[in-house]
């Protein structure tokens, strides 16, 4: 039966959000119907679509009591809003729907496992929240939770495990028919660790192992999990809180990390041998991956940072967006990431420039615009390397996004300090990048209406950036601290 609180929150998305425009949102990124979002949850197919649960506030911008809102597509591009799909209105959960999973099961239903938050007072008096994990099943509108939950509690961590911070549980089924779940903890060192559960029903859960641990090497408190093969290795995706700086690699605060192994299941278990950050840019946190129909792992981010979540226009009907969905892919050891190829389909009139001599500022015929599929690739121009060279976008007389690249140093920098958003918070990051043969570099930039992705050398890196540059900014120039040599190629991004 549905309950009130869920009913509320319904009725109200179904009342405001049909007054959004679309041109107030992104045209391809995903946004909550009305309010706030954040964490991408429960990424998974039911019933040969593609489902997205976030966490959702509805009745403001700022984040508060957690809902799961929802989506589904059939192409990860083009999105049907459907109805908020859970809400905090039990004792378990009263406090928040926080960050899950969702797996088909073999009746046909979809469960969504999810952590239930409940607000209680600890040994010394002050409010603490204690976090545990429910699970709802449905039809992929509907949800009923399960009578019995939680399904995991504090009986159920290991020793020195943390019953406040046990959260966001990731779901799977083995082709056995063995549900797993991998979910976020902190040691007794005060650190993250990612624990492994399994069960044969989905609701009867048993602990196997704790996975992997931070030993406040990387950051503090692990959270949102994601534990997958691919291109025979094992992945470890985490997104950790309280970050230190690492050289380029690591920036302080809340960051990404992948973490890449073997797996043994029957033996050591999962055993670390790369570490990399997942983004390099400026708002990208939570990462959540299925695996497609087609053997793909697609991945999704929120495309935010929390710490600039104040940085946002004075009215906004809605806060908060996902990145472009993601091929990922190992390749000599590292992550590779690249934007879905169902992109490419809504491309239109494409343009292109071959050895453009660039020394200076240069601006090409063609090459404009606000939703772009733009890659650029930059060489030497003889035996003399270029000092630098810019990429400018989303530019006008006020406002310009830059994308600068320094050979000497192999690194590029994301600068968005004139990109609309008129607060004292992080505008740029740099990060290291490795040049191709010949010494080029090539860049593959997605532009949306609020937002700048960066992908490196077919997906090596990544870098993300939210801007709220005026939609009018549509200029794109290029420029050289001496002289380089420089291919375009632009396509429009035309949603119909």
């Amino acid at each position: 039966m549905r309950s009130e609180t869920l009913q509320k929150a319904r009725d109200f998305e179904n009342q405001y959000g049909p007054h959004i425009p679309d041109e107030e949102r992104p045209a391809f990124h995903v946004t909550p119907t009305i309010g706030w979002m954040n964490d991408p949850n429960g990424f998974s197919f039911y019933n040969g679509e593609c489902h997205l649960f976030y966490q959702y506030h509805p009745y403001s911008d700022e984040w508060g009591p957690m809902h799961w809102g929802h989506l589904k597509s059939k192409d990860f591009i083009r999105w049907e809003r459907l109805p908020a799909a859970l809400a905090p209105d039990t004792d378990y959960d009263g406090s928040g729907c926080f960050s899950g999973g969702a797996v088909e099961l073999p009746d046909g239903r979809q469960l969504l496992m999810y952590t239930g938050v409940r607000r209680e007072r600890n040994a010394d008096g002050f409010f603490q929240d204690v976090q545990t994990q429910c699970i709802a099943v449905g039809d992929g509108l509907d949800y009923e939770k399960y009578e019995g939950n939680p399904v995991l509690d504090a009986k159920d961590l290991p020793e020195g495990g943390s019953a406040v911070d046990f959260r966001d549980p990731k779901i799977w089924r083995e082709e056995d028919g063995t549900y797993y779940a991998v979910i976020g903890n902190r040691a007794s060192d005060s650190s993250g660790m990612i624990l492994l559960y399994r069960s044969g029903d989905a609701v009867n859960w048993e602990f196997v192992r704790v996975l992997d641990a931070s030993g406040n090497q990387y950051g503090k408190m692990w959270e949102c999990p994601d534990f997958f093969p691919l291109d025979g290795s094992q992945v470890l995706l985490t997104s950790p809180q309280e970050m230190v700086t690492v050289g380029l690699e690591f920036h302080a605060g809340h960051g990404t990390l992948c973490l890449i192994g073997d797996y043994d299941p029957q033996g050591k278990g999962f055993v670390r041998k790369q570490v990399q950050a997942i983004d390099y840019g400026l708002d990208f946190y939570a990462p959540q991956t299925l695996l497609a129909p087609d053997g793909r792992r697609i991945m999704i981010g929120w495309m935010q940072n929390w710490n600039t979540i104040g940085a946002k226009p004075d009215y906004c009907r809605w806060f908060g967006q996902m990145s472009v969905p993601r091929e990922l892919s190992i390749r000599d050891g590292r992550l590779f990431q690249m934007p879905v190829r169902e992109l490419e389909k809504y491309r239109r009139q494409r343009i292109s420039h071959r050895n453009i001599l660039v020394c200076g500022e240069v601006n090409l015929p063609g090459i404009c615009g606000r939703l772009v599929d733009m890659t650029v690739t930059i060489r030497p121009a003889g035996h003399d390397f270029y000092r630098w060279f810019r990429i400018h976008v989303a530019k006008d007389g006020e406002h310009d996004t830059i994308i600068r690249y320094r050979p000497d140093q192999g690194t590029l920098k994301l600068d968005r300090t004139r990109s609309g958003l008129p607060y004292d918070i992080v505008h740029t990051r740099s990060f290291l990048v490795r040049p191709l043969a010949n010494g080029e570099l090539k860049l593959r930039i997605i532009l949306d209406r609020f937002s700048v992705e960066v992908f490196v050398n077919d997906g090596e890196e990544a870098a993300s950036a939210v801007i709220y540059t005026r939609k009018e900014a549509e200029a794109i120039s290029f420029e050289a601290g001496g002289t380089a040599l420089m291919d375009v190629e632009k396509y429009e991004l035309v949603f119909e």
